[in-house]
């Protein structure tokens, strides 16, 4: 069987206006999941020297990777020579998807058709100065709004600042899912910074329920670790399977917890100095090679080999995977909708 096409697809009411010149562009569209994960992971491969395209019409043959995102505005139907991979982001499974690329680890089930590939980390990123040597001063946080606790967005948080002499820096995006337009592009500007504070939330029913963020990426931590910043969080499973809180990264459970985390980097030089080296050495793990390196494999010893297997089932096998993909999607959905209204019930 000759190498199928490799196709990336984007629905044309989502095409960009502009598409960047290239993956490591500071560009504002590589701020939604749904270009970093299509355009980026194309624009590398592509570099590479891999046989991929980027479209807006949908490829009839071929393996064709698709956000979850691009799923809301579209519906695609399972066809005989064509193998739907979904990258799923934060959503729940796609029910017309036959394989899913999760962006934490927690999510990945061989068994499943669910694989783990690194979300790419923030293009062009500017390092710490290494001029601020043993400084601790600045504190910052990149990110979505709702990525961001309560209680960082509080007066208290300020004075609290305030108080150990630090200054904080926050560089936070509130646009919808598909606009990017308007978005700060800020968010790879490490040049100033000392610590980066990221906590969604100090609730523990939260996290509970969501099962340490399950859906999200440990982007934060490895773009912390490849500017030599030194990276405070929150509980999250997505952190704590990427690295070890207390040697490479700071774990906070509690808002009393992150200001005691504060106080010790505050006081601690050596601390701060050995949680920047044991990042560095992380941070080799994550650099855009290496995660290209990971796209490469699972196209040659998992996409591919799958694509030709779709491609001999007989269409009753296919209608089988396909009821299997639509009940787990089902499953996945009614279990999170469940998720919610317990900790609407919890937080009353």
């Amino acid at each position: 069987m000759t190498t199928p096409s490799i196709s990336f697809f984007i629905p044309p009411s989502l095409w960009p206006d502009q598409l960047p010149t290239g993956p490591n562009q500071n560009w504002a569209g590589y701020g939604l999941g749904l270009y970093a994960w299509t355009v980026q992971t194309y624009m590398w491969l592509k570099a590479a020297g891999v046989a991929c395209e980027l479209t807006s019409q949908l490829p009839a043959e071929g393996i064709v990777f698709c956000h979850s995102n691009a799923l809301r505005t579209v519906e695609i139907a399972p066809a005989a020579k064509r193998l739907l991979i979904c990258m799923k982001a934060e959503a729940p499974l796609c029910a017309v998807a036959s394989m899913h690329i999760v962006q934490n680890p927690s999510e990945a089930s061989a068994a499943a058709e669910r694989y783990y590939i690194p979300h790419w980390p923030q293009p062009q990123l500017i390092p710490r100065q290494a001029d601020r040597g043993d400084r601790f001063e600045m504190v910052a946080f990149f990110g979505h709004e709702n990525s961001l606790a309560d209680e960082l967005q509080s007066r208290d948080w300020q004075i609290a600042l305030a108080e150990r002499g630090l200054r904080g820096r926050m560089v936070v995006n509130s646009n919808h899912w598909n606009h990017y337009s308007d978005l700060d592009t800020r968010w790879n500007d490490y040049s100033d910074v000392d610590a980066i504070i990221a906590v969604r939330s100090f609730d523990t029913w939260r996290r509970r329920l969501t099962r340490g963020f399950a859906g999200k990426p440990a982007t934060k931590l490895y773009n912390a670790w490849l500017s030599g910043t030194i990276a405070v969080l929150g509980v999250e499973s997505a952190y704590r399977q990427t690295g070890q809180p207390g040697q490479d990264y700071v774990e906070a459970k509690s808002f009393r917890e992150l200001l005691d985390s504060l106080d010790r980097l505050k006081a601690d030089a050596s601390w701060r100095r050995s949680l920047i080296t044991q990042g560095s050495l992380r941070a080799q793990d994550y650099t855009p090679e290496k995660i290209l390196r990971k796209w490469e494999v699972f196209l040659e010893v998992i996409a591919v080999p799958a694509y030709a297997e779709w491609c001999e089932y007989s269409p009753r096998q296919r209608q089988q995977v396909l009821i299997a993909t639509q009940s787990a999607s089902y499953l996945d959905r009614a279990i999170r909708k469940g998720r919610g209204f317990l900790f609407e019930a919890l937080s009353a």
